[in-house]
């Protein structure tokens, strides 16, 4: 079998250190290798004459179960037909695509045109193997002896490349998915187990209530003394409720443990039983010292005990109350902002309010943005967008996504929209180190990117653009040290882009 003598020589060594491919021991008969290349779909219609120059000029090899065929990073510089058996390729860094799957009949490889220098894997074998190879250096002769094979070896590409991006695509919508449902799930946790605490809670509560109001049944208070109690009640709870509308419900945490000292110190003053459980429901709120003086001016030396641990008892179970509905109302938030993330049970074109689809992305970041300063700016005069808003929702995720990765989840993100002609423009701008010069031209590449290995796929801002295309819009980045802008221009109707 005529072959490079050169290449025979050293097949076992170019493709790795550990390779254990070699050619068999007695060379196959090329009827046997003719017939074996004519299962393989990708030569079908050559002539006998083509067949035999790819068996007489191949160079075979053979081996057995998990023999390794080449390394990661080691030369690619030969076309193969799989023969028998199949080759599994596994990335040593367990980037995104951990496995890929060449069986027989298949042409791999590199290719003639292909710009493919190294293995992108550890290459075994499962099952005993066969393929045949063509070095590069044979290309020109195979083009000019087999025309065909010029065409069949660019759709062979072509399908390649749409299989991997198919596949890290994939990869992307998964990864994606995954950092949704983390963030919802985290969202989720917290409403649900405050919940769930507080109702647990809530029932004991309801029962120690129940005892305080029935002692201070017991007590036989008169008529006026009702009354007095009664009115303090009435007049305390209006002022605690004054009081919390103009601090909008926000409590100092430092300035509640002072008051929680304070009337722990007027409790046990006034010789209440069990002042440490009281006075935290106390401090909870804006009563002041004055106030449980007047209710110690009206009440009995027997009363007051009472009188003040049924007051606190209906303060803790309205906090419960209040904290279960504040609870379920979040969480109900959260699934219409998902279904509105979504366009769940939408049409596929929706009028989308462009501000209403960013605060709804913004809702699945929620938890990287405790540290963060969102800065809106949204203009009321910008109309609807005709639009596949489940898409551009994609494209918000992909670039607030971006800006907190460049802020390291601490600092300022703004988003803005406006009206401009018939155009829309959404800018997202960040805090960040800036985008450097040389990288610019290159963000919008498929599988380029800056992240370590396993952060980023390199087809968030490519699924962007493509999506804004889809549009008739487009996406541009400004950028320098402390302040990077990405800007989309969209068509308020598609039918008047440009």
């Amino acid at each position: 079998m005529a072959a490079p003598s050169s290449y025979e020589a050293v097949l076992p060594q170019q493709l790795g250190p550990q390779v254990s491919l070699a050619p068999p021991t007695h060379p196959t008969p090329l009827a046997e290798i003719t017939a074996a290349l004519r299962t393989i779909p990708a030569l079908d219609g050559l002539t006998d004459e083509e067949y035999g120059w790819l068996a007489t000029n191949g160079i075979e090899s053979v081996g057995d179960d998990g023999a390794m065929v080449f390394a990661e990073g080691s030369p690619c510089d030969s076309m193969v037909f799989i023969l028998k058996g199949e080759v599994h390729v596994r990335r040593q860094n367990a980037g995104p695509i951990a496995l890929w799957i060449g069986r027989a009949g298949q042409m791999t490889g590199k290719l003639p045109y292909s710009r493919m220098k190294t293995h992108g894997g550890d290459g075994y074998t499962v099952g005993p193997s066969w393929a045949l190879h063509i070095h590069e250096s044979l290309f020109p002769a195979m083009l000019a002896a087999i025309p065909s094979m010029a065409q069949r070896c660019v759709s062979t590409m072509m399908d390649r490349v749409r299989e991997v991006t198919r596949m890290e695509q994939q990869v992307e919508k998964l990864a994606a998915l995954g950092k949704l449902a983390a963030n919802l799930a985290h969202e989720l946790n917290n409403p649900a187990s405050a919940a769930q605490r507080s109702a647990s809670s809530l029932f004991s509560e309801l029962r120690q209530y129940g005892d305080q109001k029935y002692r201070l049944g017991n007590l036989c208070l008169s008529e006026t003394q009702t009354s007095q109690y009664r009115s303090w009640v009435a007049r305390t709870r209006s002022t605690l409720t004054e009081n919390e509308a103009r601090s909008g419900g926000k409590l100092d945490a430092l300035a509640i443990s002072d008051r929680e000292t304070d009337l722990l110190s007027w409790l046990e003053t006034h010789n209440i039983p069990n002042p440490w459980a009281i006075a935290p429901s106390l401090a909870e709120t804006s009563i002041a010292a004055a106030q449980l003086d007047e209710l110690a001016g009206i009440a009995t030396a027997e009363a007051l005990p009472v009188a003040i641990a049924t007051f606190a008892s209906s303060l803790r179970v309205e906090r419960m109350a209040e904290t279960v509905v504040n609870s379920t109302v979040r969480i109900f938030d959260l699934i219409r902002a998902i279904k509105d993330y979504s366009y769940m049970d939408q049409a596929p074109i929706q009028d989308v309010d462009l501000a209403q689809s960013l605060e709804n992305t913004l809702v699945m970041f929620k938890s990287r943005l405790q540290n963060v300063t969102v800065e809106t700016n949204f203009d009321p005069a910008l109309p609807p967008v005709a639009a596949y808003g489940r898409e551009l929702n994609q494209v918000w995720t992909a670039l607030i996504e971006n800006a907190l990765d460049a802020i390291k989840d601490r600092g300022t993100l703004r988003l803005c929209t406006r009206l401009q002609g018939q155009m829309a423009f959404v800018e997202v701008w960040d805090t960040g180190p800036g985008i450097a010069p040389e990288l610019k031209n290159r963000i919008f590449e498929p599988f380029y990117t800056t992240k370590a290995p396993g952060r980023g796929l390199g087809l968030g801002l490519d699924t962007a653009q493509r999506i804004l295309q889809r549009h008739s819009g487009y996406v541009q980045v400004e950028s320098r040290p402390g302040s990077t802008c990405f800007q989309i221009r969209l068509p308020l109707e598609q039918a008047q882009a440009y």
